[in-house]
Order: C-alpha cells, then structure tokens, then sequence
C-alpha cells in the first residue's frame, strides 16, 4: 500500500474566545464538505464536536476535539479547541497538532483576552495564523471595522483577502480578492461565479491594499510592483502563500458559520493556500542517548516522530492517545519508543477520530492526527519514536493554578477511589493539578478557575461514581518565638514498683528565618546520661508539631539541653521525651510566640485602564506591590499578598478586568502574623476542628 502523501494534509486548529462560533464554523466546514447530510447542532445533541455530557449542559465546549474531512484532493484535519477562559489552557497543547491556525472572531463585540492568549499561543508555536470574521449575517455587522478593532487589539498585520456580498439578512457571498471570482450561496450549495458589478470599484480598491500589502512583505515582490504598480496573478498567489506561511501576513476571511454562507470559500483557501504538514520548518528535537541535536523533516523517508497532544479516558473503554504524527511514518501493530519516559510502548490498530467515531487507518504519515488505544505509560505531551533513531521533544508549556480546592469524599473510605479518578481526569487534562499539603493532610484539586475545577468535579461523578466534597483549602500557618526563654520540663511518677523520672532544663531562641529546627545539646558531667539525650531531641522534634498560641507546627527555633536530673532505676526514654515536650512548650510560652503567614509572590498581568483598581485590590488585601512595567499592551503588576487573601483571587480578578487579566503566583516566605487577625485564624482553626 502506497504511503498517503504529507504533501495533500492540512492540520487546522480553530482557536478564539468561548461563544464566539468555532464549532458552528467547524459543523459548517463538514457540511460544505459533504461529509455531514446537515451541520451539528449542540442544543440538539446532534454535535459531531461537543459530545461530552458537560459541554451539553454547559451549551459550550470544554475539550479539544478532531474530525477529518476530505476536499479538493486533500486531506484536513479539524481541531476544535475550546476558548472559554476556564478551559482555554487545553487549546495550548492542542496546537502542537495543528499546521495552522485559524482564528474565529463574531463581527459584532470586542476582541477578548482569550483571542490575545490563544493568537500568541500560536505564533510561539510557528504556525501561520488566518481569521475569519463569522456571523456577518448581523445587521450590524461592518468587515472592516472588525478586522480594524483585531489589528489594534492584537497588534498584528491583518489584510482583508475577501470582502461580503450583502449585508445582515442578505448576506449572499464573499469576493475573492486575489482571484477576483465570488462565491455565492451558502455551503455545499455555493458555487464560483463572477462577482456583482455593482461591487467592482470596491474589488479594485480592497484588491489594491491586498496586493501592497503582499508586496511589503518580500524585497523582490516588492521591487516588482513598483516598477509595474501591478503584481501578476502568479506573483500575488505565490507571494500570499508565502506570507501566510512565514507569518509575515494575517489574511481575513468573512461569512457565517450559522448559515454557511463563505464556508465553500474558507474551505478552497485551507485546501490551495494554507501550507501544507510537508512544508512545515524541520523539526528540531533531541536524540536521548546524546542530548545531540536530532533533525525531524516532515516526510515519509524521515524516521518515525510524534508527539501526544490529547489523552480520552473512559473508565470502561480505557485510554485513547491522540498524537500528531511530525515525520515519517508508522503503522499498527508496532513497537515504539515513549522517549520521555525511556518505556516501549506498543500501538494496536491506528484510529482516525471523526468526532465521537473512530475510524480504523491501517497506516499515519507526517501530518496525519491519529489515537491509539491503551498505551501503558504515555500521557499528553510525551515524544513516541522509532528504537533505532530516537528523538525527544521538549514537553508543552505547563501552567499553574489560578485556584485550588480542598476536596475530600461525601462517603467514608473512599479517599483511594477518589485519588485514582483524579489521576485519570489529569491524564485527561493536564491543567488539573492534583497535590497533597503535608502540612494540613488536605487533597488540593487546582485549575484554571472555579468552574473548571467544579467541572471536573461534575467528570469524577459521573465517569467514575464518587462524589467529593469542595472547600476553601486551609491556610498552612505555622509558629515561631522572637524572644529567648527557660523553662524546665519535669516528669515525675511514682508507683509500687519502677515509676517514672527525668528532668530536663531547656533553652529556646530563634532562629533564621527558613532555618528549621536546631537542637543543641549542652550537657555537661553526665547530669542527663548519653542514652537518653536522642530520647530529648525526639521529644522536642514531636512537640514541634503543635504551637502553644494557635496550635500550628513551630518552626526556625533553636532548643538547647543545659542541664537534667535523672534517677538510676526510675528514669527512661519515655520520661525524657515527655518532659522534652513539657518544658519545651513552657519555655516557647514565654518566648513570645507569633503566628507566621505564608506570603505568595503574585505577578499579574492586566490592560493598562484595569491596573489602578487592580492595584487598589491588593491594597485591600494587604499586599506589598513591589514594581510595575509595561508587557505589550499589558502592564505587569508584582506584588506579594499573604496567601489567605487570595485564596479565591482568580473570579475577583476576572470581575475587575472583565476577563482580560491573568495571573501567576507562587510561594516566597513566611511572615509575622499582624496581631489583630490572630483571633480570627484561632477561631478558623476551632472549627476546622469542629467540623
């Protein structure tokens, strides 16, 4: 069987804000291709996209998802990303499968925060980027005032490549400029034709921007259309493509995914304009035996490379992987190398993911977006590679949560079943973050916002049948003394036979601040024998456990044993290490004792008429802003705010930068305390306790 050919295949990922039509466009984009009797609908439960019970009730997509469709000779790979800010972070990884990027913006409304996260996302990854402004169909739908507001907002050369017959109702076509041929009809249906004359001056002006700005964009095109003040039909075709791929150049499209007017169009520009995956840069990756450098050209003859770029866990079906073949080839029923992780794994039969379907394909070249199911120890971003010519790809970027939930399960001893589940909605969605507070023995469950944690939540019960309780987590405080102390620790029992006894004198100070616990032993003359010194500093690490202000662990202190008194038949390991814990509490009682904060180092990035109430914020909830500077058309706020004021930051950020912001946060230290909280910490701690 001959190899399909990189040459014919199109990767596209459709990325923009949540609501604003991708997965119409994509239901659209089937339809005009014939491989769909009608568009998808998600109120209807007729999505070929939006198949999972959540993105129903949420009327709104909440995973990437694949289809394929044939057209024009070719071959096109749709990703359906999801854009909503809760779970926008999956479009990230996404990208990896795409060789292009199409970005979907509604003609009416502001350009949004997630466009801007999502357009940079795919300009880091290399890939040429197109928009299509949908929904022209409004009646107040304008072309170019919306290509207009994108290029400000996203700071980037847009250049209209079609213009709309009509307007609102009687939205009939687009023109293309290049070509100058129309399209009219709505999806399967339109058909080429010659455009209206009553749009012919608007053609020749709209035509003329498009030819400069193609011209710009190349020295010698460039040269050319000064000296003839024209661009032939082959210059300006070979020179739009090589814009486009280079980056050089954002074309805009326009129609309706609703009514799929311009669909037929969009479809004829991914198939003859977009570059296809065999023109895609050559990979540089790295060979693991080595760390030397390991090229990767995306063709058949190249050796075998791929990357996981999503992970479909069913609790019944078990595991499908979805990886982007990059170079070469492979087919079923063949072992590879996981080479992030130094495992074999080995494929059963190659899948074509069309929607919720899975179409068996006997081989996957570069290009190609296939799943396999069951691989043991591959997850979403791992390198597969052929034994013999291995090469590793660095991971995708991670991201930290916005926010995190103490969780624990509504039925007693299930707390194994519930961390299993997580671990499988993480395989799914790496931007779960799934960790353990030592300190407090909480499971935090972390995301990008509260619903996508509840979301997840809403997964766990229905996937896997266990329900779980949601909570503010518990702020780890701890203690310390500012002061040094004595104190004696006695331990004395008498009974009819052997009792108990031991003396201790202790001597407590502080010490540096993220220093831990010091213990000095100071005994002079045997007053406390040797064997019994270990059972003191034992006694004094478990007294550390439980502050005598507020009940929290004591840290940077230093305890010195300086003298004792013990009795040759009554005193033991135990008395020692009970009167340790007795005196070392009585002496940190007289330390002056204070109860330490976590303090987090937060940087937050905002639009510039968002900063002065943002800042106001953090005033609020008594932090430190420590410097402030300009990133673009955002300006970058750092700050540090003790841990218990943001605990739920990300919705109150949301509401003051209406979605615009975003943050990173991080641990930095510990400090004091100040004194009037300390009776509202101490009575969270009773009924944390209570409860």
């Amino acid at each position: 069987m001959a190899a399909p050919d990189p040459a014919r295949i199109r990767d596209l990922a459709l990325i923009g804000h949540g609501g604003a039509g991708k997965t119409t466009l994509a239901e659209a984009l089937l339809f005009a291709a014939g491989v769909t009797g009608a568009p998808g609908r998600l109120a209807e439960g007729t999505s070929h996209f939006d198949t999972e019970a959540e993105e129903r009730r949420r009327g709104g997509s909440i995973f990437t998802a694949f289809h394929h469709l044939s057209f024009a000779e070719g071959e096109i790979n749709l990703i359906d990303t999801p854009g909503a800010s809760a779970f926008v972070r999956d479009a990230s990884t996404a990208l990896l499968a795409a060789t292009s990027a199409l970005l979907v913006v509604p003609a009416t409304g502001t350009t949004r925060a997630e466009d801007e996260r999502l357009m940079a996302w795919a300009a880091g990854e290399d890939l040429p980027r197109v928009t299509f402004v949908t929904r022209m169909d409004d009646e107040r739908a304008d072309f170019g005032q919306a290509i207009e507001r994108l290029a400000v907002a996203l700071d980037i050369k847009i250049v209209p490549i079609q213009i709309p017959v009509g307007s609102g109702a009687g939205l009939a076509g687009v023109v293309d400029l290049a070509s100058r041929r129309a399209w009219l009809g709505r999806g399967a249906q339109a058909r080429e034709a010659d455009p209206p004359v009553e749009l012919a001056e608007a053609i020749a002006q709209a035509r003329d921007r498009l030819v400069e700005a193609v011209a710009e964009t190349d020295d010698l095109l460039l040269e050319h259309y000064l000296d003839a003040g024209e661009l032939t039909a082959e210059d300006l075709e070979r020179g739009l493509r090589a814009a486009v791929a280079r980056g050089a150049l954002v074309p805009a499209l326009c129609g309706s995914g609703e009514t799929g007017v311009g669909v037929r169009a969009l479809l004829e520009f991914i198939a003859t304009r977009l570059p296809s995956a065999a023109e895609r840069p050559v990979l540089l990756a790295a060979d693991p035996r080595t760390g030397d450098s390991a090229l990767r050209a995306p063709s058949v003859a190249a050796p075998f490379c791929a990357q996981i770029v999503r992970t479909l866990v069913d609790p019944f079906a078990g595991k499908l992987s979805v990886f982007r073949v990059l170079s070469g080839q492979t087919a079923g029923d063949t072992t590879v190398l996981n080479t992030s992780r130094g495992v074999r794994e080995k494929f059963g039969h190659l899948f074509r993911l069309e929607g919720p379907s899975q179409v068996q394909v006997a081989l996957a070249v570069a290009g190609d977006v296939v799943a396999v199911a069951k691989l043991k120890e591959s997850i979403t971003g791992d390198t597969l590679a052929d034994e013999k010519e291995p090469a590793v790809l660095p991971r995708p970027r991670g991201f930290e949560p916005a926010i995190s939930f103490s969780i624990e399960p509504r039925t007693r001893g299930e707390e194994d079943k519930v961390m299993q589940g997580l671990q499988r909605l993480h395989e799914e969605d790496p931007a779960l973050h799934i960790d353990r507070d030592a300190q407090t023995k909480e499971i935090l469950l972390g995301g990008a916002s509260q619903l996508h944690v509840e979301t997840a939540i809403e997964r766990l019960a229905r996937k896997f049948n266990v329900g779980v309780k949601l909570a503010a987590p518990k702020v780890p405080y701890r203690e310390t003394i500012r002061v040094s102390a004595k104190a004696e620790g006695k331990v004395k029992k008498q009974t009819g036979g052997h009792g108990q006894f031991a003396l201790v004198h202790l001597e407590v100070e502080p010490n540096a601040r993220g220093a831990g616990f010091e213990f000095i032993d100071r005994i002079v003359g045997g007053s406390v024998p040797r064997n019994f010194i270990p059972a003191v500093e034992k006694g004094l690490i478990e007294a550390l456990g439980v502050g005598t202000l507020a009940g929290f662990p004591v840290v940077d202190v230093k305890a010195a044993l300086t003298d004792g008194k013990h009795h040759d038949v009554d005193s033991s390991e135990m008395a020692f290490k009970l009167a340790a814990g007795q005196g070392f509490r009585a002496a940190c009682e007289l330390a002056r004792p204070v109860v330490l904060e976590p303090i987090m180092a937060l940087e937050i990035s905002v639009p510039e008429d968002c900063m002065g109430d943002v800042i106001g914020d953090l005033n609020a909830r008594r932090g430190r802003v420590s410097g402030v500077e300009s990133r673009g058309h955002h300006q970058v706020i750092r700050a540090q705010v003790p841990m218990a004021e943001i605990l739920i930051y990300s919705p109150d950020l949301d509401s003051r930068t209406a979605g615009r912001g975003s943050f990173h946060v991080e641990f930095s230290h510990y400090d004091e305390l100040p004194a009037h909280l300390l009776d509202k910490v101490r009575a969270a701690g009773r009924r944390a306790e209570g409860a």
